[in-house]
C-alpha cells in the first residue's frame, strides 16, 4: 500500500511541475517551444493516477471508504 501512495504522490508532484513548466513557456511567449508537450505529460500523469487507483482497488490493495460522509 505504501508503494501505491508514494507513486500517486510522486505523479501528483510531477503534474504540478509540468503545469508550472507550461505556464513559464506561456508567459515567455517563445514560438520555438511548444507548451502542448508539458500539458500532454500532465494528462498522461493524471491518466496513470486514475489507472493505478482503479487497479489498486480492483486487486484489493487499497479499500475505498464505504461511507464518504
Amino acid at each position: 500500500m505504501l508503494f501505491v501512495k508514494l507513486t500517486v504522490g510522486g505523479l501528483l508532484i510531477f503534474m504540478v511541475f509540468s503545469l508550472f513548466q507550461a505556464m513559464m513557456i506561456m508567459l515567455k511567449d517563445d514560438p520555438e517551444k511548444n507548451m502542448s508537450k508539458y500539458i500532454g505529460r500532465r494528462v498522461l500523469a493524471s491518466a496513470l493516477i486514475v489507472a493505478l487507483i482503479l487497479i489498486a482497488i480492483a486487486t484489493g490493495i487499497i479499500q475505498p471508504n464505504p461511507k464518504p460522509y
